[in-house]
């Protein structure tokens, strides 16, 4: 017997950040993702600060991304 679902959309992979691809953890999800479960950022390509402020739940918060401020993220800015 084949069983077919029939919900209409597809499941979300919820073990990989929407933004890097990185592998992201259940429990990850549940504390700073969204009200789906989903990591927008994680810790591979966000900081903390950002991420417990809301940033891996898809939240805009007001402190620089490591992304565009060089020197954000526990080092010093690439040259």
């Amino acid at each position: 017997m084949v069983c077919v679902s029939s919900t209409p959309w597809t499941p979300v992979d919820r073990s990989t950040c929407l933004h890097c691809g990185a592998h992201v953890t259940d429990q990850f999800g549940r504390v700073f993702g969204d009200d789906r479960d989903r990591a927008h950022r994680c810790g591979d390509c966000d900081s903390y600060a950002r991420l417990s402020r809301g940033s891996a739940a898809g939240v805009d918060v007001p402190i620089p991304d490591p992304e565009t401020s060089p020197g954000r993220h526990g080092g010093e800015a690439d040259v």
